[in-house]
């Protein structure tokens, strides 16, 4: 069994590893109270007047207490950002950190933002973001696989792009703020209308990935990365092998 869970763990691309071992250390960390909540979790006054920048970061990284809620996540974690990596970001390891360094950035502005806007209040006592950025990656899955069948529970079916609201209907339904997984849906909603639909509708592509994140992390040059999608909407080709 240990040896399975390993090579599991080992066939994981790279970012997707990296992004689930750092989050189950950082929160298992917490659970040992080698470290507690207060040190990670995201303060604009600390961050601008005590200069914790750390607290940029490591907010993502965080996700409760070690129970069922957080075995739920860290599976929806590894899944889609394992799905995402190895298909549409097949070869593309640059352009998927970008990605994610993108949707963080969004939504650390949003909620930082709440602390100043009255309209955005909501947002304002979100204190971690791990949650809401693992559901940027199941928002844009989903929009990049319209046509894949999926099951709720076994009680009835639908396609991918209903994935995000029927998760949402189900945080709600449990009781659970649906705050965080709209911020995630409109993280992942901004990064697919500039990356897949914008393209398309323009002929012109704002959004890429800065020389500097390409040289610290190098693609996979064995794999040939997908290209653009023909039509607004279309299934994006599968990557392939040189």
């Amino acid at each position: 069994m240990a040896q399975l869970v390993e090579d599991w763990y080992k066939q994981m691309p790279i970012i997707t590893r990296s992004y689930l071992t750092l989050s189950a250390l950082t929160t298992a960390g917490c659970a040992l109270e080698v470290i507690t909540p207060f040190d990670v979790y995201l303060n604009s006054k600390l961050i601008i007047k005590d200069f914790e920048v750390w607290r940029l970061i490591t907010n993502f990284f965080y996700f409760g207490k070690l129970d069922l809620d957080f075995l739920f996540h860290m599976f929806f974690l590894a899944r889609y950002c394992k799905l995402l990596e190895e298909t549409s970001f097949r070869g593309r390891t640059a352009d998927f950190f970008f990605m994610l360094l993108f949707g963080g950035t969004i939504l650390t502005i949003i909620v930082v933002g709440g602390g100043l806007l009255m309209f955005a209040a909501p947002f304002a006592d979100i204190l971690f973001l791990s949650n809401s950025l693992t559901f940027m990656m199941v928002y844009v899955w989903s929009k990049r696989n319209p046509h894949v069948q999926m099951s709720f529970l076994g009680l009835f079916s639908f396609t991918a792009p209903y994935l995000p609201w029927v998760l949402l209907g189900f945080s709600i339904m449990v009781g659970s703020s649906p705050w965080v997984d709209l911020l995630g849906m409109a993280s992942g909603h901004a990064y697919y209308f500039l990356e897949d639909v914008y393209p398309v509708m323009t002929g012109r592509r704002i959004l890429k990935t800065p020389a500097i994140i390409k040289v610290l992390i190098p693609d996979d040059t064995g794999l040939v990365a997908r290209p653009a999608p023909a039509a607004w909407g279309a299934a994006p080709a599968p990557p392939h092998r040189d």
